[in-house]
């Protein structure tokens, strides 16, 4: 039986117009790779306001207090949902992007090791937080932004993306 969240997305209509608005490119940037372009769902101004709207609407009288959006994409998708829904909007940056001080978290990937940085003080402890990307493959800069904030005390409501690589698992 599909779960709740499985049947609105089937019955909403903006999903498959939203869906139909990303480009694949194959083989970018390397052979192999699916490319999920967002570029082309930005241009198509009807798809690109309907998924903020689809965000808003599951996340609006939730008490969410933060928006953390990952470097770069969860930057465009982050800022107006966080001010649809009247909350802070948190970048959580690569290492040495950010001015002054920060903590950070390192994540592996497929070659080798990454970091992601918040500003020290961005979040307070006991805040709710809404984690926002645009695209969750096999979950390792999600789980760091879960971690980095988690550190400092922050509730985790949910992690949010625009696309799933389903097949990835």
């Amino acid at each position: 039986m599909a779960s709740q969240d499985e049947q609105q997305q089937q019955q909403d209509p903006r999903i498959p117009k939203i869906s139909s608005a990303i480009r694949v490119i194959p083989n970018f940037p390397k052979p192999g790779i699916m490319f999920q372009d967002i570029t082309t769902l930005l241009l198509d101004t009807k798809a690109f306001s309907d998924t903020i709207d689809l965000f808003v609407e599951r996340y609006k009288g939730q008490n969410i207090s933060v928006v953390a959006g990952i470097e770069a994409r969860g930057f465009i998708f982050g800022p107006p949902i966080a001010l649809a829904i009247g909350a802070k909007f948190v970048p959580m940056r690569k290492p040495n992007k950010l001015p002054g001080e920060v903590i950070s978290e390192e994540y592996s990937l497929e070659y080798g090791k990454d970091k992601m940085e918040m500003h020290v003080g961005a979040v307070q402890a006991g805040e709710r937080a809404l984690i926002i990307d645009d695209l969750v493959a096999t979950g390792g800069t999600l789980s760091a932004a879960i971690r980095l904030l988690e550190r400092v005390g922050v509730h985790i409501v949910e992690c949010a993306c625009v696309i799933e690589l389903s097949g990835l698992k």
